[in-house]
């Protein structure tokens, strides 16, 4: 996208950012009713409208500074974010540790599968291109977009550190006592984020997997 001007890769984000973080969040709440905890439901959380879900900072200002900033000095970076937790009781569930792992997971499952919907864009704007160019061009670019913002969303929040999603899933996966000793780090977790993204490691960390899920989307999209 480097042939684009700043406001318009902001343009072409715009739409699959909102979508991954609305259903995203979204995915948490969903699985959370369907296990007995109604808490997000009752908050109006379980909704595809991404208001309830944007965190002022953390969905607009972080990202877009980041965004700008890596493009600006022509380098590569990582784009991240956060929306507004979904509340989430699980003293609701009926199995604690089962329910708090498949409602955890539930949101990077999301992103792969709105990764999948992406690619079947991008290939669908591909055949576009002879009949409908001036749709299919911006439509790719979007769907790459949306692509990227899916695939990293997915691989960030699997990552085992607390409050992550793989955190989640993995103080569920351990025995209680260790459990309970790795749950005292969720404090320190966005600390460690930022530590592994200042320090250059976040990105090496998370790239094999990255290329990993991306090239499997494209497969089962047909786009290799």
């Amino acid at each position: 996208m480097q042939e684009l001007t700043l406001i318009q890769q902001l343009a072409v984000f715009v739409l699959p950012l909102i979508f991954a973080i609305t259903v995203h969040e979204s995915a948490h709440g969903w699985v959370a009713d369907k296990l007995g905890d109604h808490t997000a439901r009752s908050m109006g959380r379980v909704t595809l409208n991404p208001i309830p879900h944007i965190d002022p900072v953390g969905t607009i200002v972080v990202p877009l500074a980041l965004y700008a900033l890596t493009t600006l000095s022509g380098g590569g970076g990582l784009i991240f974010g956060w929306a507004k937790p979904v509340p989430i009781n699980p003293r609701n569930f009926s199995n604690y540790r089962r329910d708090t792992a498949l409602t955890a997971v539930a949101g990077p499952v999301s992103n792969f599968i709105m990764l999948l919907l992406w690619a079947m864009v991008l290939r669908l704007s591909m055949g576009l291109e002879n009949s409908a160019g001036w749709v299919a061009e911006p439509l790719a670019y979007m769907a790459v977009g949306g692509i990227l913002i899916n695939t990293i969303l997915m691989v960030l929040n699997l990552l085992p550190i607390l409050p992550l999603d793989g955190g989640r899933v993995l103080a569920s996966l351990l025995p209680p006592r260790l459990s309970y000793s790795y749950a005292k780090l969720e404090p320190w977790g966005l600390f460690i984020l930022i530590g592994l993204m200042v320090t250059g490691i976040l990105w090496p960390l998370m790239s094999p997997m990255l290329q990993f899920v991306q090239t499997l989307a494209y497969s089962i999209a047909g786009l290799m």
